[in-house]
């Protein structure tokens, strides 16, 4: 079993290879797009082998009005960087220009318009909403994010960061009663906790550290590629409202506006 499982993972890796070359070598007809590999579903989840999320709608219907077959490739945020840097991908998703990485320095990068916009906070139980920050003081967040809001209270020793692998990682704690609260997005937690309801409900306390996060589109070499996309994202409104609408993806402000008229 063991043997076989070491012949699977050669063999991915060198698919993988095999389609970084492919993607030096035709240029014209085929555009890689270097994609994180977390499970963020509803925004993306380009592990997935059907349904790969929001950003994938918008990027093949993009695609639909092009000439270009466009190839996905998932791998670590890191790693990201370095493919775009050494030209192994054209595009990388998602990105932001107020993102640190120590790979490419962001003004080398165009970025494209806003693909959409997500919504970190802090997760819990819907009875705790309204507790205040200093009830929080065990705090659950999955690898390779960054606890900006929190640094603070984590370096004064107020609250004690839980590092996890995942979002269904820090659910699970606050569902065991071993995390007051979670650094998550909105709607990937939702869309979790509908697929396991065993978990219970969460919410987002919205008087709690938050932020809105735009995630868009890199690129270093293909700009002009970039700005069809954006003047397909002007173009087609109607459609990618209705595509947030599908995915059930809507805008930070609106959530939190809810949410306040619910808790407060």
């Amino acid at each position: 079993m063991y043997y076989i499982k070491g012949i699977a993972s050669v063999v991915s890796r060198l698919a993988i290879v095999f389609l970084l070359i492919a993607g030096t070598c035709s240029r014209a007809d085929t555009i890689v797009i270097g994609t994180q590999n977390f499970h963020y579903y509803p925004h993306y989840d380009f592990t997935s082998k059907d349904d790969k999320g929001l950003a994938w709608a918008i990027f093949e219907a993009f695609r639909a009005t092009t000439k270009h077959e466009f190839v996905y490739i998932s791998m670590p945020v890191l790693r990201l960087q370095k493919e775009l840097a050494k030209g192994s991908v054209d595009f990388i998703y998602p990105d932001n220009p107020k993102w640190y990485n120590p790979i490419i320095s962001n003004t080398l990068k165009t970025f494209s318009q806003p693909v959409t916009r997500a919504l970190g906070g802090t997760i819990m139980r819907p009875k705790k909403v309204g507790g205040g920050i200093d009830n929080i003081r065990r705090l659950a967040m999955p690898l390779g994010f960054t606890p900006v809001n929190w640094q603070d209270r984590v370096d004064k020793h107020l609250t004690h960061l839980i590092r996890v692998n995942d979002t269904l990682n820090a659910l699970e704690l606050i569902a065991m009663d071993r995390a007051d609260a979670a650094n998550l997005e909105y709607h990937v937690t939702q869309h979790i906790a509908s697929q396991q309801p065993a978990l219970g409900k969460f919410t987002l306390d919205p008087k709690l550290p938050h932020d809105g996060v735009a995630f868009m589109l890199a690129t270093i070499n293909h700009t002009h590629l970039l700005a069809e996309f954006n003047a397909f994202l002007r173009s087609h409104h109607a459609l990618i409202k209705q595509l947030h609408k599908q995915y059930r993806i809507r805008p930070p402000e609106t959530i939190l506006n809810d949410l306040r008229d619910q808790y407060y």
